[in-house]
C-alpha cells in the first residue's frame, strides 16, 4: 500500500520543517516540500497530519524482553515485555539481552521472544553472551551465533566493573572483541560489544586498555549505565571526550537516585555542556530488568522492573526541564543508537529507510500514532484517521 502523510512537522531527527512523506510498503519512498505535493493516483491513501510532529521510531539498545532478576530470590523475577508496551511507548526497534541470570533465562528464550515481537510488528534483535565468561552462546560458539543468527548483533550485556560478573582480563576482552568484529563483518553486521558497567572502581579502565593495546576502536563498544553513580559518570564524560559512545539508562527508582544516580535527562545536558559530540550520546531503557532496592546493610528489600516508557519520557524531560534542543535529545533514542548498533535503515526519516514513525502532538509531545515498517502498531483513540 502507498500512503502519503501530508503537512507534518518533520524531525528526521534533524528539524526539516513542514513536509509531505510518502510511504511505499515498509519504506520511506520520498519526502516532498510543502509546495510540491505530488500528483496523486487513485491508489494512494492520503493522511493529513495537520502540523503534528513526525519523528523516527525509537531504537532501544537494551531491553530485557524475557524479563530478568531474581536478586533477592525467585519472587523478584521480573516479567517479559509485551509488544504493545513497546508500541505504546513509541519504540519500534528493541535489542534484547540476558543479564546476571543466564541459567533460567537463556538465549533460546531470547530468540523465541525476539521472533514473537517481530511477528507482532516490531523490529527485534538480541545479543549473544551475558554478564559472564565463558560466553553463553546459542549455537555453541560466538562465531556461529554471529554468522548464522541474523538477529544477533554482537555481545551483551557483558559486565565490567561489577561484583556479580566474571573477572575479565585484557586478553579476554580483546579476544571477544576481535571475534565479534570479524564474524559480524562476515555476516554483514557492524558487531558491537554492549558493556554493563557496575559500581566497582575500575570503571571504564578496561575498555581504555583494550583500545590502547589492540586494533579495536571506540566504535566497537557501547558502555551502558554510565549514569549509575557520580564517579562513573565523570569517567564516562572523559571517555566520551576521547571519542567513545556513552549510554545512559532511563529506568530508575527513587532509591537509585538517592544513591547518587545521575538522572538520564540531566546526564544528556551535562554531557553536551562538557563538549561531547552529541552523536556519541545514547539512551536505553533497561526495560524489564530488575532494579533492586537495598537496605543500609546491602540486603535486597524489593525489586522494581525497568520501564520501556522511560525512554521517550527522558527525552521530553531533557527538552522541557534541561533546555536540550528537541532534535538533539531525540537523536539519543533514534539516529545515535541506530548508528552505534549498525542498523542503517533505522533511526532516521529519509528515502530508503524503514517507515518506522511516531506521530507526536506538537504542543504536548504526547504519542498519538506509531508506525513500524509502514504499518500502524499503536494509535490513540483520539487520533483515529
Amino acid at each position: 500500500m502507498i500512503r502519503l502523510l501530508t503537512n507534518v512537522e518533520l524531525y528526521a531527527p534533524q528539524y526539516l520543517g513542514i513536509k509531505h512523506v510518502l510511504i511505499a510498503d515498509s519504506k520511506i519512498a520520498a519526502i516532498f516540500p510543502p509546495d510540491a505535493l505530488p500528483e496523486l493516483g487513485p491508489f494512494i491513501q492520503v493522511i493529513d497530519l495537520k502540523g503534528d510532529r513526525l519523528v523516527p521510531g525509537f531504537v532501544d539498545g537494551l531491553v530485557h524482553y524475557c524479563g530478568g532478576g531474581g536478586e533477592g530470590g525467585f519472587a523478584n523475577r521480573t516479567p517479559e515485555l509485551l509488544a504493545n508496551e513497546a508500541a505504546k511507548a513509541g519504540v519500534t526497534t528493541v535489542v534484547g539481552a540476558l543479564g546476571t541470570d543466564s541459567l533460567t533465562r537463556t538465549l533460546s528464550n531470547l530468540l523465541g521472544k525476539c521472533r514473537e515481537l517481530q511477528a507482532q510488528g516490531l523490529s527485534a534483535y538480541f545479543y549473544s553472551g551475558s554478564y559472564h565468561i565463558p560466553l553463553t552462546t546459542l549455537t555453541g560458539s560466538l562465531e556461529s551465533d554471529l554468522m548464522f543468527i541474523p538477529e544477533i548483533l554482537g555481545v551483551g550485556e557483558l559486565a565490567l566493573s561489577d561484583h556479580r560478573a566474571s573477572v575479565l582480563t585484557l586478553n579476554d576482552l580483546v579476544e571477544i572483541g576481535k571475534k565479534t568484529k570479524t564474524y559480524a563483518s562476515l555476516a554483514g553486521k557492524k558487531g558491537v560489544i554492549f558493556c554493563h558497567l557496575g559500581d566497582s572502581p575500575e570503571q571504564l579502565s578496561l575498555l581504555r586498555d583494550v583500545i590502547a593495546h589492540s586494533d579495536l576502536t571506540h566504535q566497537h563498544f557501547i558502555p551502558t549505565h554510565c549514569n549509575r553513580n557520580p564517579d562513573l559518570f565523570e569517567d564516562a564524560l572523559q571517555y566520551g571526550l576521547e571519542g567513545g559512545y556513552i549510554d545512559f539508562t532511563t529506568s530508575t527508582t527513587q532509591g537509585l537516585l538517592d544513591d547518587g544516580e545521575v538522572l538520564s535527562a540531566r546526564a544528556i545536558k551535562l554531557a553536551l555542556d562538557a563538549g561531547i559530540d552529541p552523536r556519541l550520546i545514547t539512551l536505553s531503557s533497561d526495560a524489564n530488568a530488575s532494579l533492586p532496592r537495598f537496605d543500609q546493610h546491602g540486603n535486597t528489600v524489593g525489586v522494581e522492573a525497568g520501564r520501556i516508557s522511560s525512554l521517550f519520557a527522558s527525552v521530553k524531560q531533557a527538552h522541557e526541564q534541561y533546555a536540550v534542543p528537541f532534535d538533539i535529545a531525540l537523536s539519543c533514542i533514534t539516529q545515535n543508537p541506530a548508528s552505534a548498533l549498525g542498523l542503517s535503515s533505522k533511526g532516521s526519516i529519509q528515502e530508503g529507510a524503514d517507515a518506522d514513525l511516531v506521530v507526536l502532538s506538537p504542543d504536548t509531545l504526547d504519542i498519538k500514532t506509531v508506525w513500524s515498517k509502514g504499518q500502524i502498531i499503536h494509535e490513540c483513540r483520539t487520533s483515529l484517521y
